[in-house]
C-alpha cells in the first residue's frame, strides 16, 4: 500500500520541482530581456513572454510541491498507523488466538532516571548495559510505574530484593545490600 502510494507522490514532486526550475529559468529570461530595453514599450513583450508565465510557473511549483508533501507526509501516517494496528490485541482476540507476550522474563529492571520499570527481556531496556535491578524500596514508594509495553506485575519481586525493607531495616548494613548486587 504504501510503495502505491509513493508511486503517486514521487511525479508529483518531480512536477513541481520541474516547474520551479523552469519557472526561475523563464524569470531570468525576462528580468535579462527587460534589463536591456530602455523604453517601457519594447519590455512589455519580455513581461508578457518570460516574467509572467515564468512567475505562474512558479506559484504552480509551490502548489505541486506542497500537495505532493503532505500526501508523503500522509502516506507516512498511514503507515504508521498500519504498524500500530498491526500490533493491536484487539484484533488478535477477534481471529480467536491469544496474542503472544512481549516478554515474560521474572527479574525486572529499570534504567537510572527513567520512570518505568521493566522485565527484563522487555525489548526497551533488553540489551542496555544501564539497565539496574529494581529494589522493592522503589516499587513500594511508586516513583516508578510498570511499562505498558511488557506490563510486568508488582507481584514479581527482583530476586536480590530483601523480604520486607521496612520491618528489618537495622541490621540491613550497607554490606547486605553490596553482597546481593
Amino acid at each position: 500500500m504504501r510503495t502505491a502510494r509513493l508511486r503517486n507522490v514521487r511525479p508529483v514532486l518531480w512536477a513541481g520541482w520541474a516547474a520551479l526550475a523552469t519557472g526561475a529559468v523563464l524569470c531570468v529570461l525576462g528580468w535579462y530581456g527587460i534589463s536591456g530595453e530602455r523604453y517601457a514599450e519594447r519590455q512589455l513583450p519580455y513581461l508578457a513572454s518570460c516574467t509572467v508565465p515564468g512567475a505562474a510557473l512558479i506559484i504552480a511549483a509551490a502548489v505541486l510541491l506542497t500537495h505532493g508533501g503532505n500526501a508523503l507526509a500522509a502516506a507516512r501516517v498511514e503507515e504508521l498507523y498500519g504498524l500500530l494496528v498491526a500490533a493491536d490485541p484487539d484484533d488478535a482476540a477477534a481471529d480467536g488466538t491469544a496474542p503472544a507476550p512481549v516478554a515474560v522474563g521474572g527479574e525486572l529492571l529499570m534504567v537510572p532516571g527513567g520512570t518505568l520499570w521493566h522485565r527484563a527481556d522487555c525489548p526497551l531496556v533488553a540489551g542496555k548495559p544501564e539497565a539496574l535491578p529494581v529494589d522493592s524500596r522503589v516499587l513500594a514508594g511508586g516513583d516508578l510505574a510498570p511499562c505498558p509495553i511488557c506490563e510486568p506485575t508488582a507481584s514479581h519481586d527482583p530476586p536480590d530484593a530483601p523480604p520486607d525493607a521496612s520491618s528489618d531495616a537495622s541490621s540491613d548494613g550497607p554490606s547486605s545490600g553490596a553482597a546481593a548486587g
